[in-house]
């Protein structure tokens, strides 16, 4: 695959084949792709909790909200629910406040996912007391993201923006997640 066809199949996949597994090793393996990407200064303040434990997983799918444009989706049901979590969290005696390291390896443990045929989402709807709980995070650690993983059980279609600019994304009958996208001509404001 060229990155172009990673950047392109890299979608905010939200429901998934639960039964489907995927083991620690992968997902160290994603970390690593995080690990390898550029930080602000060098500083390396982001830190990793990996989950593929599915009593745990069904605890920490509790802590987070799902697609905030879906107004009548409470999110996936049991048998569509991610089958590992990466939690994103910021050593706030490294670096703080944090700047872009995270969207940064965001992006790399995604494409990795893409790679190996998984989905992902990344999520910032968190219950973070009740998650910080949960998984006994000690307070220096902010927690900043989850990115849900799985194999996708969702055909995501990418289309172009409407005439209307609306960039909602949607659900049709049949289920198919729908992503509107500007236009490259839309977004490069000035070639010189």
């Amino acid at each position: 695959m060229t990155i172009k066809d990673l950047v392109s199949r890299n979608r905010s996949y939200r429901r998934f084949n639960q039964e489907v597994d995927i083991k620690l090793d992968t997902l160290w393996e994603l970390v690593d792709l995080a690990r390898l990407s550029a930080s602000a200064a060098n500083m390396q303040p982001l830190r990793y909790i990996v989950c593929s434990d599915r009593d745990k997983n069904a605890a920490i799918f509790g802590c987070l909200a799902w697609a905030a444009y879906l107004k009548d989706w409470p999110g996936p049901a049991e048998g569509e629910r991610p089958a590992g979590y990466i939690i994103m969290l910021e050593d706030t005696g490294i670096a703080h406040p944090l700047h872009c390291d995270h969207g940064i390896a965001a992006q790399s443990i995604l494409l990795g996912a893409t790679e190996k045929g998984l989905g992902g989402c990344i999520i910032g709807g968190i219950n973070k007391p009740g998650l910080r709980n949960l998984l006994e995070i000690p307070e220096q650690y902010e927690i900043l993201l989850v990115l849900a993983l799985g194999q996708p059980r969702e055909s995501v279609v990418i289309e172009p923006l409407g005439p209307e600019g609306d960039v909602r994304y949607w659900r049709d009958e049949n289920g198919v997640h729908h992503v509107p996208k500007r236009s490259l001509k839309d977004i490069v404001l000035r070639s010189l």
